[in-house]
């Protein structure tokens, strides 16, 4: 199996973090991943964006995030620690993959909690040394991770207040991204808020300003279409994903990618993540 000085493998990835003072949140160019993730909270308390919906992650909780899917974290207090694995579907059983939507995004259950983390610390340590047969063990562990989740019910019940009309706005920008006129002033005035007032509590609730979330969105839709309609040019990808100006397009994909959308249009397949 072939690692990395830092425990990163080809196809399987595991990092851990820990931040005692100084920055709360963890920034990235890429909010999506062409992998599945697992995200573990052990210490603090993240505020977890995935896909459309807010989750308050505590110590023990994990976030299992499929290829794709947008999602963003802050973290209320400077001090915490999370375990982050990132693999590709062959490391999820063939049972569970049908399961993994009932199980949700937000798994929590404390009284497993304890066979959760011996896993995932026998998986840290073979990410991390040279062994034979490491890439096998991760493949058990990872076995055993996922049937114990399936089998186990997910206790997280999702009774915390939110401002609906976010939730509101966030599905109604998920529509309507590829509108060239969509604005956060339009949308605020959709929900009946000030442009200022909805600008702060989208950020507050997301992790996202109003025009990265809808960037986000065009860019992730416009690498789709590069990959899989090599008849359209890069103006009308760019057209098509909502940008008015393809230069524009061209600098915002190239900042989050690393290439050219000409580039990846040409190389007939994404960029790996």
């Amino acid at each position: 199996m072939k690692q990395n000085r830092d425990g990163k493998h080809d196809l399987f990835t595991f990092r851990r973090a820990e931040k005692n003072d100084g920055s709360v949140r963890i920034t990235s160019n890429r909010h999506y991943h062409s992998r599945f993730e697992i995200y573990c909270l052990e210490s603090g308390i993240c505020h977890y964006f995935i896909d459309n919906k807010s989750y308050e992650l505590l110590p023990g909780d994990l976030a299992i995030i499929p290829a794709g899917v947008i999602h963003n974290t802050m973290y209320q207090k400077s001090r915490y620690t999370r375990l982050l694995l990132n693999f590709p579907a062959k490391y999820i059983p063939t049972e569970v993959m049908p399961l993994l939507k009932s199980i949700g995004y937000l798994y929590r259950n404390p009284d497993i909690s304890r066979d959760i983390f011996d896993l995932l610390y026998r998986i840290e340590e073979e990410s991390r040394e040279e062994n034979p047969f490491s890439d096998q063990m991760i493949g058990c562990y990872m076995n055993q991770l996922f049937f114990l989740l399936a089998r186990n019910r997910n206790c997280y019940d999702d009774t915390r207040v939110r401002k609906e009309y976010i939730e509101g706005a966030i599905a109604f920008v998920q529509e309507h991204f590829t509108d060239v006129d969509l604005s956060l002033g339009q949308t605020a005035r959709r929900f009946s808020v000030s442009p200022e007032h909805f600008s702060r509590e989208f950020k507050k609730e997301t992790g996202f300003g109003f025009c990265e979330y809808v960037n986000l969105l065009r860019i992730k839709k416009a690498e789709s279409l590069l990959k899989t309609r090599p008849d359209l040019s890069v103006t009308e990808v760019s057209s098509q994903c909502g940008f008015n100006d393809s230069n524009y397009f061209s600098v915002k994909f190239k900042k989050m990618y690393g290439v050219s959308p000409k580039k990846i249009q040409k190389s007939g397949r994404g960029v790996k993540q």
